[in-house]
């Protein structure tokens, strides 16, 4: 047996609707695999030794706690981004998403800066992009469908054309509701828009990242669960989508 360690990053400020089951799903997962696993929350100041940290993870949340925390997370960013190039899996939802971005443009014109991890920007626009959203991504080089609930007024657009999201918006709207794209996935880390939570849903992309986690650890992870209760959910959106 194996102890996996996930971070979860400011759990006061950054958990809306619901995200905080990405972390109990994966935790049950790795449970039935016959692993343990330790999640860690991490608060504003707290220091955070990703060495020792096998994922990350970070929800949403409104414009005033994306602030704090942005001012917290910049004075780690070099480390943090030194981790993802490493291959650090990392699960940022909505709020957290943006923060990977160079700004997020307020809906009163306000410019909040990012972490600049990556060529993107957020900006506040009229009306909320809400409902249920089904995408189709390629997850370890096979064709998935993913599934969630997204309620965000930010709209995201990629700036650097090399950077791949997620997957491609089937129904609903992703990163903006114009171009079909939502979220990103950048080596094993994952931003999406996709709340609900995202995991218990997909077990695909759950074992995305355990996968990640295990090879890390160079651990091999072969059982496969039984994941007929959580393909049944999937199906019912994409049926009430359909």
């Amino acid at each position: 047996m194996a102890k996996f360690v996930i971070a979860h990053m400011y759990p006061d400020l950054m958990n809306l609707y619901g995200d905080r089951g990405n972390l109990i799903c994966l935790q049950k997962r790795l449970e039935w695999l016959g692993q343990e696993c330790e999640i860690r929350k991490c608060f504003l100041g707290d220091q955070v030794d990703l060495g020792k940290t096998d994922m990350f993870f970070m929800g949403g949340g409104s414009d005033r706690e994306q602030e704090l925390v942005f001012q917290d997370l910049r004075t780690r960013s070099e480390e943090l981004w030194q981790a993802v190039q490493d291959g650090l899996p990392g699960l940022c939802i909505c709020g957290a998403y943006q923060l990977l971005g160079e700004f997020y443009k307020a809906a009163d014109g306000t410019i909040m800066p990012g972490l600049a991890f990556f060529g993107l920007h957020t900006v506040a626009e009229p009306g909320r992009l809400i409902g249920n959203i089904l995408i189709e991504a390629e997850i370890d080089g096979s064709p998935s469908s993913i599934v969630g609930f997204e309620n965000h007024g930010g709209r995201t657009y990629f700036d650097d054309p090399e950077l791949k999201p997620l997957g491609k918006v089937l129904r609903g709207f992703g990163n903006n509701g114009k171009d079909k794209t939502e979220g990103l996935l950048y080596r094993n880390l994952v931003g999406s828009y996709l709340h609900g939570p995202l995991l218990p849903k997909n077990p695909v992309l759950a074992d995305f990242f355990i996968h990640a986690m295990a090879e890390r650890k160079r651990i091999s992870i072969d059982v496969r669960l039984d994941d007929g209760i959580e393909t049944i959910a999937h199906q019912q959106v994409e049926k009430m989508l359909a």
